[in-house]
């Protein structure tokens, strides 16, 4: 028996988080560096996974120089669902 008394964590949910958070960095990212937003792009890696990607998220809708829409995200989980 745990004696904090802590809640346990479904390793799925941890791992599909990480896996949310991971897909909204690398985006934010890339976006970041490709238009040249120092700024925002050492705020993505500073703020490390705290907020399971809704900086990203906010950065990539609200502040990014060419912003993201829902279409590119729509075509970008088609391409990666087409099997070769």
């Amino acid at each position: 028996m745990n004696s904090l008394n802590s809640p346990q964590i479904n390793p799925i949910i941890i791992i599909v988080i990480f896996i949310w958070t991971i897909f909204w960095k690398i985006i934010a990212l890339w976006r970041a560096a490709k238009h040249n937003q120092k700024n925002w792009f050492v705020a993505i890696i500073v703020i490390n996974g705290a907020t399971i990607g809704i900086l990203e998220i906010v950065y990539l809708f609200g502040f990014a120089k060419e912003k993201f829409t829902l279409k590119e995200l729509k075509s970008m989980l088609r391409l990666g669902s087409k099997s070769s």
